[in-house]
């Protein structure tokens, strides 16, 4: 388009009206505000004469019209005068300036919308981060003392408390389970959650999701069949994103599936070799064709009321459909309802691998972490303000053969960290007085401590939480609640200086 057709549709948008002429003098263009002014469709002035155009202006600057004719030259086209019709009466031009007034009325309204959406976004992430520090930190005692119990560190069980120990257990890793739907759901849907696509062994993916269902399935004595034939060797996406969603879809399959039942993994590549799709097909109850299209909603539940048979918040699925999206892919569900149901997953077989930030060499890595002159016994310092949390880790980690010290805050920390020259420090983050960033940033101050291993122990989970205790100088980051045996060998991992790769949640 011209520049002067475009200056043509902007008079057209402020309210002047502007007819043009080509060299015989005849209209080729009017706009709808010119039409307006004439009293005449557009379509019949297109073509008219000038004079019959400039006929209809009579009587237009008693209504607070002015009428100009302006000669111009060829600007691209075949326009050489251009008729302006102008409003120039003092109610018009009033109306005009409401108009605008009105506009930028509506402007700083969504201004300020945008503004009150941005600060209800941060308190919600605010009350998630809260919520999950002040859920898990009493998680990390409940499942700590649980798990030191049952390998009898504090005395022989029998077997009726060996089995109460055991529901406790469940119970509480299955609300840790909800928590983690919820923040994970929370992440994706704000945008917080990252890919970091990788080469990925498809039989190894597909083992340890199955391995994370195999148990439950042999309890209800369900028969879990995979077949992988056909698939490539291996795909590049976000492993531990992909274990998530099979592990939710064929827990799923368990759940929903009777006894003696069968579940089967499988999958197939498209016909172009750009992607595949995973399937997880089961014999059970099936899904009603009502309850289909809410299947991926989140705080669904199909089997909802009171009466309902099978437990859950209804976000897995939802967290799924989210996850494949973010992978570049979908999830597609087909069910007959008594027949069973097949979810199906489809991922791209390549796709550009999305990395952090590059880490500061500075700050020192779970990798290159090592501690010369290892003391025997060995002397762990433990940053951490919660009493329960206290007597869970020194009970199991002295019962492992440790020196513990405690220290209640950050500044305690810093001053038996002098005293004591542990060989590792357990470094809770949110505490009085002094919080464990700082703590941990003082240290790597101090030459002293240049090599000593800290280890970022706490309940903050959110996204950022990580990166933010590994550039303060912490060696490693567990998420509580963290199973003990794998705090004992992440322990081991540092002392040993080895290659140890820890989930961010504590469990693996």
């Amino acid at each position: 388009m011209s520049p002067f057709r475009v200056g043509v549709q902007l008079l057209d948008l402020i309210g002047d009206g502007i007819v043009t002429f080509d060299a015989s003098e005849r209209a080729i263009v009017c706009s709808e505000v010119a039409a307006r002014i004439l009293g005449r469709p557009a379509s019949e002035i297109v073509g008219s004469a000038r004079e019959q155009v400039l006929a209809l202006t009579v009587g237009v600057e008693s209504q607070g019209i002015s009428v100009n004719l302006h000669p111009v030259s060829e600007v691209g086209d075949e326009t050489r005068s251009v008729l302006l019709l102008r409003a120039v009466d003092v109610s018009l031009l009033a109306e005009r300036t409401s108009l605008a007034g009105r506009v930028e009325e509506r402007t700083r309204a969504l201004r300020d919308a945008n503004a009150e959406l941005e600060r209800a976004s941060r308190h919600k992430d605010e009350f998630l981060a809260a919520m999950s520090h002040e859920l898990r930190t009493p998680l990390n005692a409940i499942l700590g003392l649980t798990e030191a119990m049952q390998e009898g560190l504090f005395g022989p069980v029998t077997d009726p408390q060996g089995r109460s120990l055991a529901d406790i257990e469940s119970s509480g890793r299955h609300l840790l389970a909800v928590i983690n739907d919820i923040l994970d759901l929370s992440k994706v849907m704000a945008g917080k959650r990252e890919v970091n696509a990788a080469p990925v062994v498809i039989a190894d993916l597909a083992d340890a999701s199955l391995r994370m269902v195999r148990q439950l399935a042999l309890k209800k004595r369900i028969s879990i069949q995979l077949d992988l034939a056909g698939l490539p060797e291996q795909i590049e996406t976000d492993e531990r994103l992909v274990k998530q969603i099979l592990v939710n879809l064929l827990s799923n399959a368990v759940k929903f599936t009777s006894d003696d039942g069968v579940v089967r993994l499988n999958g197939s590549v498209d016909a172009r070799g750009e992607q595949i799709t995973l399937r997880v097909t089961d014999t059970g109850i099936g899904i009603s064709p009502a309850d289909l299209p809410r299947i991926f909603k989140p705080f669904e539940q199909i089997d909802g009321g009171l009466s309902r048979r099978h437990a859950g918040t209804g976000l897995g699925l939802a967290l799924v459909s989210r996850l494949s999206e973010l992978l570049g892919g979908g999830v597609y569900v087909e069910s007959t309802e008594g027949e069973g149901s097949r979810f199906s997953l489809t991922l791209p077989i390549s796709r550009a691998t999305t990395t952090a930030a590059p880490a500061d060499p500075a700050v020192p890595d779970a990798r290159r972490a090592s501690v010369p002159g290892m003391r025997t016994p060995r002397t762990i310092l433990l940053a951490e303000d919660n009493e329960a949390n206290q007597r869970t880790f020194v009970g199991y980690l002295q019962a492992k053969g440790y020196t513990v010290a405690v220290a209640w805050n950050g500044e305690e920390a810093i001053e038996q960290a002098k005293a004591l020259k542990p060989a590792l420090i357990l470094m809770d983050i949110q505490m009085p007085k002094m919080d464990g960033l700082t703590a941990i940033r003082l240290l790597r101050e101090d030459p002293q401590f240049a090599n000593t291993s800290i280890v970022a122990l706490t309940a903050l989970a959110m996204p950022g939480d990580r990166e933010r205790c590994l550039q303060a100088g912490a060696n490693l980051h567990l998420t509580k609640p963290v199973r003990l045996r794998d705090l004992t060998s992440a322990i081991e991992g540092q002392f040993s200086g080895g290659d140890q790769s820890h989930p961010t949640r504590g469990h693996a």
